[in-house]
């Protein structure tokens, strides 16, 4: 599948220590292990011209005291801490001055987050996304960018995940109800 680099952007998802090295709060092996596709792709991306954005999960302390129902350290336990080492994107990534660091609080890299006045602002339509997990914030990203008229294209063959069975449920989802698959050999750029 070809892509106008103009157009898109790389969405890399929660690439951080605390979800990606084996001393974070939430390391899964398959998070740690999608580092290496994700930097090629990133690197294919950005040599063709595209846009390339970082999310970050990030939670201040008190984020969840007093709510309703929504709380990330009830479910999860405490983890990617705002000032953290966990927090931090890991050092594997390039990240460079060009390119779109999002902080998020939830989920959903579009939720009360600057992204889409980001996407915007750039043109862009298509978006490329991989990170972890799968069937948590790739997932409700990759969704939530649907419901706004991009075209979400999750890249199966780097996403990180807890269990097999996650990623295959991601994808398969998204295929379905909302977007595209494909793995990084299919995605080329014009």
């Amino acid at each position: 599948m070809e892509f106008e680099p103009a157009s898109t952007a790389v969405v890399v998802v929660d690439m951080q220590n605390g979800f990606c090295h084996p001393e974070g709060s939430l390391h899964a092996p398959a998070s740690e292990a999608a580092l290496e596709p994700v930097t090629g792709l990133v690197s294919r991306a950005r040599e063709a011209g595209a846009s390339v954005v970082y999310t970050r999960d990030v939670h201040p302390p008190e984020q969840f005291d007093g709510n309703h129902y929504y709380d990330e350290f009830e479910r999860w336990g405490e983890h990617v801490v705002e000032g953290s080492w966990d927090a931090e994107l890991h050092d594997a990534l390039d990240v460079r001055e060009a390119d779109h660091v999002v902080e998020k609080h939830t989920y959903d890299a579009f939720y009360q987050t600057d992204l889409e006045g980001y996407l915007e602002s750039h043109g862009v339509d298509d978006l490329l996304l991989c990170g972890t997990l799968a069937n948590v914030c790739v997932l409700h990203t990759a969704g939530s960018a649907g419901l706004r008229d991009y075209r979400p294209v999750l890249v199966e063959d780097a996403l990180g995940y807890i269990e097999e069975d996650h990623r295959e449920y991601t994808v398969e989802h998204a295929d379905w109800l909302f977007g595209e698959v494909l793995d990084r050999e299919a995605v080329t750029f014009v």
